[in-house]
């Protein structure tokens, strides 16, 4: 059997509507971003949220840290990348860099946001079932 995926990168571009009135990304635009990124290691694995949740199988984010390091900017196409760190019978960990690899023009003259982590975060997701309870993860995602 093949060995299921543990890191992927996905590339975004910041929307309007994710910025403050200063054209910095605000900070509860992050928690979107890395969710995307979950989302689709999880389709590497051959597998959607949606066919999950059919089977009973929720997972809910019970701890979530970001590091925000540099400001990232309306316009900015940005990378994040995700990757399995560790995981138990009823629990995945991830962590996450997110970085600028096209810094558009707004922002200060001279302002270089590019080749660096503009912020690093890790989640614990645990598994429920439909009434909230701690259940044992899948077989198929254990040391996904």
């Amino acid at each position: 059997m093949a060995e299921k995926p543990r890191r992927t990168t996905v590339r975004l571009r910041v929307r309007y509507c994710e910025c403050d009135p200063m054209g910095v990304a605000h900070h509860a635009a992050y928690a979107p971003w890395l969710e995307i990124a979950r989302t689709e290691l999880l389709r590497e694995v051959g597998k959607s949220y949606a066919e999950m949740e059919s089977q009973g199988v929720l997972m809910v984010i019970v701890k979530l840290e970001v590091a925000y390091r540099r400001p990232i900017r309306y316009d900015d196409v940005i990378e994040v990348d995700c990757t399995v760190k560790a995981g138990s019978r009823v629990k995945i960990e991830h962590e996450y860099e997110v970085r600028v690899v096209e810094q558009s023009a707004h922002g200060p003259p001279g302002e270089a946001r590019t080749g660096h982590v503009n912020a690093a975060a890790k989640t614990v997701l645990a598994c429920v079932d439909r009434a909230g309870k701690v259940r044992e993860l899948p077989g198929w995602l254990v040391g996904a």
